[in-house]
């Protein structure tokens, strides 16, 4: 670099030219050599099946992936997982925004570690923007003492668009984390309303964290969650909030008399606590354990498995065939055709995606689209 302060005008003055600056990217780094090998389906196995956290975070994101590539060989260690599943308790932990799930979680995990033993596997779903798409994914920062525990696995997983309050992959996590020899799941939904009972489907308890003096009594007596949750707890049950909380537990007890009574036989209680203060955890899982045994012995509990198994049997068959519908060539390059006609107000809503599922129906047997006329209207 030229300096104007070395010329003659400006005696007495010299500046060092200095030296050459080095590169910023090591030359002696060997380009590639610390790429993630990538693991086979039998590779994932083994180290699920071994506990390898690091493995199991890494097949939970394959899991999760959209990639058809990924989605093979996800299929593949699920299959292969399954005879080592279902050996756990699962624990479905839901409730409106702001309840406490999060701290709730980790005072309640920590003291099923701490005088149960085992290991705890925490799935915490966390709602995904309608406008970035993205996800901040932080539930795991409110939950100190549980993040850092040896003995526990906690997995955010965003919604991605997934209704339900849990999101698509949920349950095949479940699979994979009770393969890996966690012997209790949590369930963390998103925050949630009355109509969003999916968690409900994929657990053996389903526990509503409920909020007092928030001015919702007549909520208590209106169908939805509140008919599904086998336990429901009022949290911040603590300081000048008590007598609140006393009180609204006592209206979510009657309020529980107008529903008719549960398959299981069990009739759901009602408990108030304090997640900050760490105040009523012990009966809140000696709840839990009650139920359990409850609907082992009467049978329901592999009744509900039973029940479950089908319903998501269901539910992937719908998804699977969403998919393909909207991964078809032919059908993605006629939406837009089907877009112009519906916004022209030349053809109806209904009709547009009536002629697309026919033309898509007769493509699954045998039928193409190719070279068809266009869509009516155009």
């Amino acid at each position: 670099m030229e300096h104007p302060e070395n010329s003659a005008e400006f005696k007495g003055l010299t500046v060092n030219s200095g030296v050459v600056q080095p590169s910023i990217v090591n030359p002696y780094l060997k380009r590639g050599r610390f790429r993630h090998r990538r693991l086979s389906a039998a590779d994932y196995v083994e180290g699920i099946l071994k506990g390898d956290v690091t493995v199991l975070g890494q097949a939970v994101t394959l899991v999760e992936s959209l990639n058809p590539d990924h989605q093979v060989v996800a299929q593949e260690v699920i299959e292969k997982c399954l005879p080592y599943a279902g050996r756990s308790i699962r624990v479905g932990i839901s409730g409106v925004p702001g309840a406490g799930k999060s701290t709730s979680i980790d005072v309640l995990g920590i003291h099923v570690l701490e005088n149960y033993g085992g290991k705890l596997a925490v799935l915490a779903i966390d709602p995904s923007s309608e406008r970035s798409k993205g996800s901040i994914l932080g539930d795991k920062t409110r939950m100190e003492k549980l993040s850092v525990h040896p003995d526990s696995f906690i997995r955010p997983s965003p919604s991605a668009g997934s209704l339900g309050g849990v999101a698509r992959k949920t349950r095949e996590t479940i699979i994979l984390c009770e393969a890996a020899g966690f012997d209790t799941i949590f369930v963390e939904t998103v925050g949630v309303g009355q109509s969003e009972t999916a968690c409900h489907s994929m657990v053996d308890f389903f526990l509503l964290i409920q909020l007092a003096g928030t001015g919702d009594e007549l909520q208590g007596i209106k169908r939805g969650i509140m008919e599904m949750a086998d336990g429901i707890v009022i949290n911040k049950c603590d300081g000048n909030n008590v007598d609140k909380c006393q009180l609204a537990a006592t209206q979510f007890r009657n309020a529980l008399h107008l529903f008719p009574a549960p398959e299981s036989g069990w009739t759901p209680q009602v408990l108030t606590y304090s997640g900050f203060y760490n105040l009523g955890i012990k009966e809140i899982w000696d709840m839990v354990y009650k139920y359990i045994e409850f609907v082992k012995a009467n049978g329901y509990f592999e009744h509900r498995r039973n029940e479950q198994s089908k319903y998501w049997m269901y539910e992937t068959i719908n998804e699977q065939l969403r998919n393909s519908f909207y991964q078809n060539p032919d059908i993605a390059s006629r939406l837009a055709e089907a877009e112009t006609l519906v916004l022209s107000g030349r053809q109806t809503s209904f009709v547009a995606a009536k002629q697309l599922l026919d033309e898509y129906f007769a493509d699954m047997r045998g039928g193409s689209f190719r070279g068809q006329e266009p869509l009516k209207g155009l």
